[in-house]
């Protein structure tokens, strides 16, 4: 055989490696949370300032992180959320998620047994000490209130940001999903796929129930940010991911992550 030949034969079987172990990685599923401490992740509430974590809001405990507020008096408007130290693009992410407690003192009552998991959301680093909502798109975690009436979970919410819904630009802030109804202090497991500024799908307990696509900055809701980050009509490729805290204690466990 000549050299040439040869060298053509091994560049193609490294080459095929070499993309065989991309693939492999891109398939991995990664642990976010490493079940110990928050040391991968920040922290941002309204009212103060970047990596304060007013009142000890977001904690470990029991490998869980536990959203309290225990240390609060009035809620005063105090949102709050906790980004993953990097952003992410085109990624299946999977947690589950669990209402616990009452709502806090103060907090508006649209919040009860209501917290999410935002993504495509700016840097925490620019928001401002005022700014109540980072521009991001929301899964919105709802629980049931033992009331009979449905209440789905795993609904689109989009501070400062819009989305594009059976081919139409979606005009109204929150947009519910087909999901069923969760009651009580059960755990729900809740998965986001999202392809960059494509097709995003909601999946509650292994059902889709929600699927939408062309997340961009726009819209109203969010409040007190930098102009110079809210360019309207802006796609939204890529971001940080948050968990949130806004009045009704929750915990998350399980929290993964896999390219795609």
């Amino acid at each position: 055989m000549k050299k040439s030949t040869c060298l053509i034969l091994l560049t193609a079987l490294f080459g095929c490696t070499t993309n065989l172990k991309n693939v492999q990685k891109k398939n991995e599923w990664t642990s976010l949370f490493n079940g110990k401490d928050i040391k991968d992740w920040n922290v941002k509430i309204h009212h103060h300032e970047y990596n304060e974590n007013y009142g000890n809001t977001f904690r470990v405990e029991d490998g869980m992180i536990r959203v309290n507020y225990d240390e609060y008096g009035d809620f005063n408007d105090q949102f709050g959320h906790l980004y993953y130290k990097m952003p992410f693009s085109n990624y299946h992410l999977k947690l589950k998620y669990r209402f616990v407690g009452k709502l806090q003192k103060g907090a508006p009552g649209y919040t009860l047994r209501n917290s999410g998991v935002m993504y495509h959301s700016q840097d925490p680093a620019t928001m401002p000490k005022e700014q109540d909502w980072p521009i991001s798109v929301e899964m919105q975690f709802l629980g049931g209130l033992s009331d009979g009436r449905p209440r789905p979970t795993g609904n689109m919410c989009s501070p400062g940001t819009e989305i594009f819904y059976q081919g139409k630009l979606y005009p109204d802030h929150c947009l519910d999903s087909k999901s069923k109804t969760y009651d009580g202090d059960q755990w729900v497991s809740a998965e986001l796929i999202v392809m960059g500024d494509s097709i995003v799908k909601h999946i509650i307990n292994g059902d889709t129930v929600l699927q939408y696509s062309k997340p961009q900055i726009g819209g109203g809701v969010a409040n007190g940010f930098d102009p110079k980050i809210k360019v309207d009509g802006k796609a939204l490729k890529s971001g940080f991911i948050a968990l949130q805290s806004e009045g009704q204690p929750v915990d998350f466990k399980d929290i993964f992550i896999r390219k795609l």
